[in-house]
């Protein structure tokens, strides 16, 4: 697998060269969740995220369908009480329905043959009326072309399935009602756009 390939070097792009990108990231999402909140964390990655959400919250559970990934993220927050790291696959959750308060999935929909599977995933173990955070870089660039640092990594095997703008992100959004979306855009190599919605799945079906 990709991921497992390149997770040893991953905080090299993650920290380094999309530096910029991220830490605005981390900010944003850092001011998202709440001290009550049960998170699940679904391609936590080596924990770029985990880091500022477990400090933040009641209980977090972080997760990634790679091994290798979900290894480097335990090792370095492995140390907070209120953390557990789960191997787990976003198109098919082992949770029940609605037994988190908010659901964070970052960097991971671009890469989704159907990612409207993965955001019903999503949606329905997340509580109604809860929170969706799910960031999403934008490799597409307002002049219809490939971002180049995204065109770089998707040649050394990433295998991007979309290419979203900024635009073309709340499209796919709204397409499936979520009209009202909220959206912080982080400026960087790879730009980073952070979609916030508001769960309106109840029982699997949307309101």
């Amino acid at each position: 697998m990709f991921w497992d390939r390149v997770a040893w070097v991953y905080d090299v792009f993650a920290k380094g060269i999309n530096r910029k990108a991220n830490k605005t990231l981390c900010k944003t999402v850092e001011k998202l969740i709440a001290p009550f909140d049960t998170v699940l964390e679904c391609a936590c990655g080596t924990g770029l995220l985990t880091g500022v959400i477990a400090p933040k919250c009641k209980r977090l559970v972080a997760t990634d369908f790679s091994a290798k990934m979900l290894k480097r993220a335990k090792k370095k927050y492995g140390g907070f009480s209120n953390v557990t790291f789960e191997t787990a696959d976003i198109l098919q959750l082992s949770y029940p329905d609605g037994c988190f308060d908010t659901v964070v999935a970052a960097n991971v929909i671009h890469l989704l043959d159907d990612p409207y599977r993965a955001l019903h995933e999503l949606e329905r173990v997340c509580k109604p009326g809860g929170k969706l955070i799910i960031p999403t870089y934008m490799n597409r660039t307002e002049k219809g072309t490939t971002n180049r640092v995204s065109e770089a990594i998707g040649k050394a095997g990433a295998n991007f399935r979309r290419e979203f703008t900024s635009e073309t992100y709340q499209h796919f959004f709204a397409d499936v009602g979520y009209t009202d979306a909220r959206y912080f855009l982080c400026e960087g190599k790879i730009p980073c756009a952070v979609a916030v919605l508001e769960n309106r799945t109840e029982n699997g079906k949307r309101r």
